[in-house]
């Protein structure tokens, strides 16, 4: 058969690049080897899909180029994929810093997705692998079917037992395209040797602020038995690397309070002092690691502001990641180097796009990443849109 665009993957960047293209006139055709439409999309956000987010903007993502997104992100915002949410009668709710939900279910999104396709004509063929990719007198060949244009939309590998693969990488580096390496992002961190002393308190969790290089993020850590989680400690493993340290501070105005029990309670240890503010298991834990023994009245104030400077800058060194089976997403991909900021479209390849989470770019954790496909998603539809009015 005949398109005017054959689209790769059927998750949220393919799906809204599909619907955007097919309400512009084109005839697009969207393959993947899922039997279900959309099924990252079913699983986030708890089952109520994370969509977006009130605060996206362009430093909330990374890339080796931190401008590629702009384009794409003010050309196709949250406040317009939040009008087709509302356009379906979707009913939504905000939560902590900025993240909509769906009031109900995630499936609410996909079945907006697909029935935006339909409008569009769109035809899905699901429970569909893609074999070999031929590029001939300007037109793409996958399988028996042939179009002009072809989106690379299968994503990264994270969460591969929902099929995900590094199929993007395998194609973009077909046709020339660098590949910046990929790993996983949005992961737990593993610990290993002393540092595993809080495999102890698994299951604790406390507000903190993570630090990894220039970067810090105020959320919740959660203590596992391999190592750290929790939405701060997703977040800022985008941004650690391998044989790098993080900082967790774990009580804020730490001096001030330590002072305060010193004076309140002098004949108690460290861990009282510890659990007027932190879960009690926790706070055993960090007065083992400190080593604080004293009773606080026996201790000078320039102990206490050391323990305090410890409490607000906990250094690890994690021994790594939890992989792409945990990952909630992938960093590195195709090189956007190599792209339109504008279109998604490849610079020396006419006709071939990739969007969404294939590229190179990765959002916070939060529905910046739902944004960045529909954004990217839009903007490549957009193009096919305009070649064939």
């Amino acid at each position: 058969m005949i398109y005017d665009a054959i689209i790769l993957g059927a998750g949220g960047a393919g799906l809204l690049a599909a619907a955007t293209a097919g309400q512009a006139g084109a005839r697009v055709l969207v393959l993947d080897h899922a039997a279900e439409a959309g099924k990252k999309i079913l699983i986030s956000g708890g089952g109520r899909c994370n969509f977006t987010n009130m605060g996206i903007a362009p430093q909330c993502f990374l890339s080796e180029n931190a401008h590629f997104v702009k384009s794409a992100l003010k050309r196709y915002t949250q406040w317009d994929f939040l009008a087709l949410v509302e356009a379906h009668g979707i009913a939504w709710h905000e939560k902590t810093l900025g993240q909509l939900f769906c009031d109900g279910s995630a499936r609410q999104i996909v079945d907006m997705l697909k029935e935006e396709c339909r409008r569009g004509g769109v035809e899905i063929r699901l429970s569909t692998q893609i074999g070999e990719i031929g590029h001939r007198d300007g037109g793409f060949t996958v399988g028996r079917d042939t179009a002009p244009n072809l989106v690379v939309a299968t994503g990264g590998p994270s969460i591969p037992k929902m099929g995900a693969t590094g199929r993007a990488y395998a194609i973009a580096e077909q046709f020339g395209l660098t590949v910046v390496p990929p790993r996983p992002a949005l992961v737990p961190l593993t610990l290993g040797g002393e540092e595993r002393l809080f495999k102890e308190i698994s299951g604790i969790a406390c507000p903190v602020v993570a630090r990894a290089k220039d970067v810090s993020f105020e959320e919740a850590a959660l203590f596992t038995h391999k190592g750290l989680s929790g939405p701060a400690i997703l977040q800022i493993s985008s941004y650690w690397s391998p044989g790098e340290t993080i900082a967790l501070s774990v009580l804020a105005d730490a001096a001030e309070k330590l002072r305060a029990a010193k004076r309140k309670m002098p004949r108690a240890h460290l861990k009282a002092a510890l659990a007027e503010h932190l879960p009690n298991r926790l706070a055993e834990a960090l007065a083992a690691r400190i080593g604080v023994t004293a009773e606080l009245g026996a201790l000078p104030d320039r102990t206490l502001d050391e323990t305090a400077e410890t409490l607000t800058r906990l250094t690890f060194r994690p021994t790594g990641t939890e992989g792409y089976a945990k990952a909630e997403v992938t960093a590195g991909g195709i090189d956007t180097a190599a792209l339109s900021s504008k279109t998604m479209e490849a610079r020396t390849v006419p006709g071939l796009y990739a969007v969404g989470e294939a590229v190179d770019v990765t959002g916070w954790l939060g529905g910046y990443n739902f944004q960045w496909a529909w954004s990217s998603g839009v903007a490549a539809g957009r193009a096919i849109g305009a070649k064939v009015v």
